[in-house]
């Protein structure tokens, strides 16, 4: 998985179609699962199941797609003439900017829109209005092995110079990773802005245009270029050659002292006996005051109308059961105040809290621009070479910001 965040009213009985008629609704979704045993097309069965029960003259066709493949087929599907009725995919806005999407106000009671976590919310809207409804979501925090800590004798950092100081002590112990920064091309675009809010930095300005070479970036970048990767304290590769994937398997083995990670980081370190702690994300001058949230999204095509019918069916997806058992399956947080509120208290979801406690202090990626999808392409490219040896990260920043605008620009 490469992506990443209620009080509801769950309508029965008769349905809403109005007639006898019967509706098929299509839904391509995407694999949470990582194998045939926790697929995703087992929760949307039990899910369809029971609504389908409800609502005999509706039917759901559910079609489930890996996430290497998921936004390709939706997008082959809108460029057939044949989109779903509903996707729930990475991304949004070009279907906003060629006007193929149902706004979340034509279709969601009012109980279900105003449960969304305002952070979500606002990141599914194009120019103030609601288009994407998110459907799973995620925080960062850092990770620490607990043991490579104790021998070293050092305590998990609050800031960068405590980050850097706890990175020679484990250098000087023998770990073999220090800190491990993937910036390589599989999800840079995440490890980047982790990094830039951490110094108050980001990929937009204050007023919603891009801020890629801020002063704060730059200064983010040049720290992380002399003070971590211009020490040896990475590795054990080339940040620009080292996926997000390579480094959570170097935390497994118990290489890696220290990482950015989300709640699947979990599973795979305790999969491996490591004993891991985790603690918000270290700033410029103590704990960083936003950290990223990622969240991926639920979309509405207008093209087969039905729109009582695919509203019906997501305010039962977004009933408070089906939003926490839907979280619980996969280790992913809530996309409802009420459903995050539930999980905050409750016991078996303590292993999440850290991440839950993170959202409401959350940014997300700019996804509401289409231009979004070029610019991350580009930073996935180019932001290694920020902290290679004999790179310029205010050269670099400032071909990502020129880059950033020409594609706005053409939008």
């Amino acid at each position: 998985m490469v992506s990443a965040l209620g009080m509801t009213a769950v309508l029965g009985g008769c349905g809403v179609t109005g007639g006898s008629a019967e509706v098929t609704l299509k839904l391509v979704a995407a694999d949470y699962g990582d194998s045939a045993a926790n697929s995703s097309k087992k929760y949307w069965d039990k899910l369809v199941e029971e609504y389908e029960a409800d609502h005999p003259d509706v039917k759901i066709d559910v079609s489930v797609y890996s996430w290497n493949d998921v936004d390709r087929k939706v997008r082959e599907m809108v460029a057939a003439g044949d989109p779903p009725d509903m996707a729930q995919i990475g991304a949004y806005a070009d279907y906003v900017a060629q006007d193929r999407l149902y706004k979340a106000d034509d279709l969601l009671s009012i109980r279900t829109q105003a449960d969304f976590v305002g952070q979500l919310a606002s990141a599914g809207q194009v120019k103030g209005v609601q288009y994407g409804m998110p459907f799973a979501a995620s925080t960062r925090v850092l990770f620490y092995n607990k043991t490579l800590f104790a021998k070293a004798g050092i305590t998990p950092p609050e800031s960068w110079d405590d980050l850097a100081e706890d990175a020679e002590a484990l250098k000087a112990e023998g770990v073999k990773v220090p800190y491990a920064l993937p910036l390589g091309p599989e999800e840079a675009q995440a490890e980047t802005m982790q990094w830039m809010l951490s110094g108050g930095g980001g990929y937009t300005d204050s007023v919603d245009g891009y801020g890629i070479d801020s002063p704060e970036n730059i200064d983010t970048f040049s720290w992380l270029k002399d003070d971590l990767v211009g020490k040896d304290l990475t590795g054990p590769v080339a940040p620009g050659n080292l996926n997000r994937a390579a480094a959570f398997a170097g935390f497994a083995k118990g290489e890696v002292g220290m990482l950015n990670g989300h709640p699947s980081l979990m599973k795979i370190a305790a999969k491996n006996g490591i004993k891991y702690g985790m603690v918000p994300t270290p700033g410029h001058e103590g704990p960083s005051k936003s950290t990223l949230g990622v969240s991926d999204w639920m979309t509405a095509f207008r093209k087969n109308g039905h729109r009582d019918q695919v509203g019906d069916f997501l305010d039962f997806v977004y009933s408070e059961k089906n939003v926490l058992a839907f979280s619980r399956e996969y280790d992913l947080l809530p996309v409802t105040s009420s459903a995050s509120g539930t999980m905050a208290a409750a016991d078996e979801d303590r292993h999440l809290r850290p991440f839950l406690e993170e959202l409401l202090a959350s940014e997300l990626y700019p996804v509401g621009k289409t231009s979004w999808a070029d610019v991350s392409s580009q930073v996935k490219q180019q932001i290694g070479k920020a902290v290679a040896p004999g790179g310029s990260p205010s050269g670099v920043l400032g071909h990502l910001q020129a880059a950033a605008i020409r594609a706005e620009s053409a939008e």
